[in-house]
C-alpha cells in the first residue's frame, strides 16, 4: 500500500508507540488522525506532528461512535494502539483495577475495531493494525490483568482476521517486548533507560513496513524483540 495519501487513525496517538507510528506515517505523507484522553498533551503532539487531533477515550462506546462520525469516513486504516496496565499478584487484585485494563485494552480495541470494519466490508479494502505485546506468548507473575488482555487481543485479532479476509481488508499483530516510552511510570512500575531495549520508533518501523507491503500480501503476526535486553 502507498502510505502517500493515505489516511489512518491511531488510538493512543499522543505518546509513546502511538506517537512513534502517527509521527511516521504522518513523514510518509499519510493523512493521519490520533484519539486520547489528556486534552493538552493530545493537541501538543497533534500540533507537533501537523495530525487531527481527537480527544477520545476507547473504552467509551459514545466516545468510540463520536470519533468514527467525526473522522472515520475520511480514514481508511486503523492502528488500535491505546493501552492500559496495572500489575499486581493475584491475591492483592481488586476487580475494579482488572476491570479498567480489559476496558481499555480488549473492549476498546473490539469497539475501534468494530465500527473500523463497518466501513472496511463496504468498501472491500482496509487495514487494522493491533499492538499487542508478547506478554500475549507467556505469562509472568503480576501480569493477570495485563498480560491475559493481551492473550485476549490476539485472539481477537485471529477471528478478525478470519472473518474481514474474505473482504480484502488485512488484519496485523504487532507484539512488541519492553519497549521505553510512559507506559511504565503510568502503570507505576520503575523503568531504568537502557541502550538496549527497544525505543518507540522501532515500532514504528514494523507498523510502517508492514503497511507498505503490496496489498495481495500481509503479515499476519510479528513480535519484535530487543536484541540484546540486559537489565
Amino acid at each position: 500500500m502507498n502510505l502517500r495519501n493515505a489516511a489512518a487513525l491511531i488510538t493512543g496517538g499522543s505518546s509513546g508507540i502511538g506517537r512513534a507510528i502517527a509521527e511516521s506515517l504522518a513523514s510518509s505523507g499519510a493523512r493521519v488522525a490520533i484519539t486520547g484522553r489528556d486534552k493538552r498533551r493530545l493537541a501538543e503532539a497533534a500540533e507537533s506532528m501537523k495530525v487531527v487531533p481527537i480527544v477520545a477515550d476507547v473504552s467509551s462506546e459514545s466516545d468510540v461512535e463520536r470519533t468514527y462520525r467525526e473522522v472515520f469516513k475520511e480514514f481508511g486504516e486503523l492502528v488500535n494502539n491505546a493501552g492500559a496496565g496495572v500489575f499486581k499478584s493475584l491475591v492483592d487484585f481488586d476487580r475494579a483495577s482488572f476491570e479498567s485494563v480489559f476496558a481499555t485494552n480488549v473492549t476498546g480495541a473490539m469497539l475501534m475495531g468494530r465500527e473500523a470494519a463497518k466501513h472496511f466490508i463496504s468498501r472491500q479494502r482496509g487495514n487494522i493494525v493491533n499492538i499487542g505485546s508478547t506478554a500475549s506468548l507467556r505469562g509472568a507473575p503480576n501480569g493477570s490483568a495485563y498480560y491475559a488482555s493481551k492473550f485476549a487481543l490476539r485472539g481477537m485479532t485471529e477471528c478478525w482476521r478470519a472473518e474481514l479476509r474474505r473482504y480484502n481488508v488485512r488484519v496485523f499483530l504487532i507484539n512488541p517486548s519492553e519497549v521505553l516510552t510512559n507506559f511504565a511510570a503510568n502503570a507505576g512500575l520503575a523503568q531504568k533507560e537502557n541502550p538496549t531495549k527497544l525505543r518507540a520508533q522501532e515500532i514504528a518501523y514494523i507498523v510502517k513496513a508492514s503497511l507498505e507491503m503490496d496489498d495481495r500480501g500481509f503479515i499476519p503476526e510479528l513480535s519484535v524483540f530487543a536484541t540484546n535486553p540486559k537489565d
